[in-house]
């Protein structure tokens, strides 16, 4: 039994430190020059979201005539690619390059980047815990004016004998909340050539 459990040990300390002696780099996510891979990786959402903001807001669609800010709120991003995206990666980036042109204002009370606190410090109005000074009062929420959808979606083509190519396909529209026009609409596709052997998912 004793020599059972020494092989065990001696067993897990080799394991140990094999692991241990694999070389691991940071990435310089600012000048990555590693390869480029099949599937979706942060530098594709880079290069997406920067695509859709550009063209967002050189269309002069969030201009309002006022000279104030939209208020918009982030709807549904479908992915219907092979991969398990978190499609709140993409529209993390593209909401924070929004907010800072200082053009628009997110709702974290309504669509996918509600905030959950806002609601439930409205659910404070009935305790005699919390002064009822300090509790948001009814109607001051504001709704969005535009809110922001889209789609991703994957396909795979056959390229040669032994190559494919893969084609992602990143869709975003800003519509208007109250009459329900679209103001704006962009495709941007990213597209990659590799092995048959190469995953894309």
């Amino acid at each position: 039994m004793k020599v059972r459990i020494l092989q065990i040990v001696v067993v897990m300390s080799v394991l140990i430190c094999c692991g241990c002696g694999q070389k691991t780099t940071n990435i310089d996510v600012v000048n990555d020059e590693g390869n480029p891979v099949m599937a979706l990786d942060y530098r594709d959402f880079d290069q997406a979201a920067s695509a859709m903001v550009q063209s967002m807001l050189g269309s002069g669609a969030l201009k309002k005539k006022d000279g104030g800010r939209y208020v918009v709120a982030t709807g549904r991003i479908v992915n219907d690619t092979m991969q398990r995206i978190d499609t709140d990666q993409l529209m993390a980036k593209i909401e924070e390059e929004l907010l800072n042109s200082g053009q628009v204002v997110m709702s974290s009370a309504v669509g996918s980047g509600t905030d959950q606190l806002i609601h439930e410090t409205r659910e404070l109005r009935d305790s005699e815990e919390f002064d009822p000074n300090t509790i948001a009062k009814r109607g001051t929420l504001i709704a969005p004016e535009l809110t922001i959808s889209g789609k991703i979606f994957q396909k795979n083509l056959r390229y040669s004998k032994n190559r494919q190519q893969v084609e992602y396909y990143f869709q975003l529209k800003v519509s208007d909340a109250t009459s329900g026009l679209r103001f704006w609409q962009k495709e941007t596709i990213i597209g990659k050539r590799g092995s048959n052997k190469s995953v894309a998912w």
